[in-house]
């Protein structure tokens, strides 16, 4: 829940910024219809809030050579813990892996990882993932098309408060 208190023009702000983080603050104020010292006021108040975290350019897999998309299940071993600091540490310095959720459930993680192809898959599953200790099973699925992809968070539930 965020420490600030967010009006309609707020939502405005985080809306149009979710659409195009290099808005530049005159481009921001237009479209908020806010004039620009105010509008920059309430963006630097979002960041320092913690509302905004970061911006950042996303870039598209297929054009930098990464075809092949999957989400991995991954079930830890249940004996102590002893695995699991070591495996969140080795998902912080594997490039493939994009988001890393602890899950309840049947699976213990789930990770979003991308590849150039099935060979670096194989490689990445059979010379990484599996070899880590405490790994007890991995079960893979593949994305055949992609139908929505966004960042952009929902603001709606914001409008009460």
């Amino acid at each position: 829940m965020p420490s600030l208190t967010l009006d309609k023009t707020d939502l405005r702000i985080l809306a149009e910024l979710q659409l195009d983080g290099r808005l530049t603050n005159v481009e921001l104020a237009e479209r908020v219809a806010l004039s620009p010292s105010p509008c920059l006021r309430r963006l630097k108040q979002l960041e320092e809030s913690g509302v905004i975290r970061q911006y950042v350019a996303l870039l598209d897999p297929a054009h930098i050579g990464l075809g092949l998309q999957a989400w991995v299940r991954v079930t830890l071993e249940k004996r102590g813990n002893m695995h699991l600091q070591s495996f969140i540490e080795a998902v912080q310095n594997w490039p493939e892996v994009i988001n890393c959720f602890a899950m309840t459930g049947e699976m213990d993680y789930l990770l979003q990882v991308y590849f150039e192809d099935m060979e670096h898959f194989s490689r990445f599953v059979m010379d990484e993932l599996l070899q880590h200790p405490g790994v007890e099973d991995v079960k893979s699925s593949f994305v055949l098309k992609e139908i929505k992809r966004t960042t952009a968070l929902p603001l709606g539930q914001m409008r009460g408060m």
